[in-house]
């Protein structure tokens, strides 16, 4: 019996371990690159060192969190206080934050985008902030940015 329940705990250990690893990209050409592969939507996080983690501990740290995401979004990271970022990356992100009225830090935009002779064009779908109830609240409240006719 004791076997048997350290089989189990072993198994879900693994489980939720591997549920927590997020894929989170931080180049923009690649994210866009994935997301018109995998035909998903990019979840694009704007924050910066200092800000409040809340979003982080309380929605993308969750195991519900990282199965959504999986099956639903690209997770595109854009530090803007990544002192290693080069200054064209760091460039691109400010006026990406701009161009999504980003004001406070974190906020999460889900977007599409596309590439042609070398121009971007982005399509917003919507943006979120902290809400505090949680992953299945914020989740919820993500599914309806993504799928408004649900």
């Amino acid at each position: 019996m004791t076997k048997k329940l350290l089989i189990l705990l072993f198994f879900l250990g693994s489980f939720f371990m591997q549920a927590q690893t997020l894929a989170w990209r931080t180049n923009m050409t690649d994210a866009i690159a994935i997301s018109n592969e995998e035909r998903k939507p990019m979840l694009i996080l704007f924050t910066a060192s200092g800000v409040p983690e809340n979003l982080q501990n309380e929605v993308f740290k969750t195991p519900d969190f990282a199965v959504w995401s999986r099956d639903n979004v690209i997770l595109v990271k854009l530090d803007l206080s990544d002192a290693t970022a080069s200054d064209g990356d760091k460039e691109q992100n400010i006026k990406l934050k701009n161009a999504f009225g980003v004001d406070d830090l974190p906020q999460v935009c889900y977007a599409m985008a596309s590439i042609r002779k070398n121009k971007t064009t982005f399509s917003a779908l919507g943006k979120i902030a902290y809400k505090p109830g949680g992953a299945k609240a914020w989740i919820a409240e993500s599914n309806n940015i993504l799928h408004p006719s649900e």
